[in-house]
């Protein structure tokens, strides 16, 4: 029985880690699938995010949810509670996903659930609609403490990308020169 619960934080957890840091990120930093997707302040998240049957949205919600699946998939052989640990933390997972996006809908945290969720780092709706609205912020699908260790992962890489395309640029205009002396001494 304790595996039961067990699968269902690992599920949770280790999922929302994976997806975070996995697919995410990355799709921040070079993806274009989910900021179109994800972020295209022209939809209804709502819609986006519970009722759209784009093949594009279905795939980003799909690539986003297979870290979630894949840790699933890996507790199912355990144990019997152990898999039904992992699919109950899989079905809690997608019930979040749908509250999550309910803010368009005019839903509203109650005060007992915005303290319970913040001594948990558990993302409310309004966090993830600051997310809708500014994609450089509240990183982690179920859980906020994996916020700050995207963005400042986002802020490295970011920069990395920047010195390496300057790099790049004084490089090639190195080789430009030589090239050019070497045609002038020919």
């Amino acid at each position: 029985m304790l595996m039961f619960f067990v699968s269902v934080l690992i599920v949770l957890l280790v999922g929302d880690f994976a997806s975070t840091f996995l697919y995410h990120v990355p799709q921040h930093l070079w993806g274009k699938l989910h900021l179109r997707t994800h972020h295209d302040r022209s939809r209804s998240y709502w819609d986006h995010a519970v009722l759209s049957k784009d093949p594009e949205i279905l795939l980003d919600g799909l690539l986003g949810a297979l870290p979630y699946m894949t840790i699933a998939a890996l507790l199912v052989p355990i144990s019997m509670w152990s898999a039904a640990g992992a699919l109950f933390g899989l079905l809690l997972g997608q019930i979040h996903v749908w509250w999550r996006h309910t803010t368009e809908l005019g839903y509203q945290s109650p005060a007992w659930l915005v303290r319970l969720a913040r001594t948990f780092g558990m993302v409310l709706p309004e966090d993830h609609d600051g997310h809708h609205r500014n994609p450089d912020i509240e990183f982690g699908d179920i859980f906020r403490f994996y916020d700050v260790p995207a963005r400042a992962f986002l802020n490295y890489a970011r920069a990395f990308q920047r010195r390496r395309r300057s790099a790049l640029r004084r490089l090639q205009r190195i080789r430009a020169l030589r090239m050019l002396r070497t045609t002038q001494q020919a």
